[in-house]
């Protein structure tokens, strides 16, 4: 089992099994420079958790707790089941998003998901 971590889709890419995990493409970003390896979208926040959560630091706290229901019990389950034996396979496994705010997103909360669950 390898290490994982976060990048954002603007950063130049630097190794590792990347996954973008947002259900957006990022904006501005061609798919042949993004050097992912697969797109997760169905791992991402469903689209009304995402609409609700808007980027809003003070609902960050809600916003967790109702995504990690969605990846515990909801429509992202499945995704994430794959992706936590994809981690157990890989030696470096990146999580790629969007947002500018590197605190307050969805990957923050499935880096700490998935590694609660390893």
């Amino acid at each position: 089992m390898g290490k994982i971590r976060m990048q954002r889709a603007y950063s130049a890419p630097d190794g590792g099994y990347r996954i973008l995990i947002d259900r957006l493409w990022p904006r501005g970003i061609a798919k042949e420079d993004a050097e992912l390896d697969e797109w997760a979208k169905e791992v991402a926040p469903s689209a009304e958790l995402r609409a609700w959560f808007n980027h809003r630091e003070h609902r960050f706290e809600e916003f967790r707790e109702q995504y990690i229901a969605e990846l515990e019990d909801g429509p992202a389950t499945e995704e994430a089941e794959r992706l936590l034996e994809l981690v157990k396979d890989k030696d470096d496994v990146v999580l790629v998003y969007a947002t500018k705010d590197e605190e307050h997103n969805n990957a923050v909360v499935l880096l700490e998901f998935l590694d609660e669950n390893l």
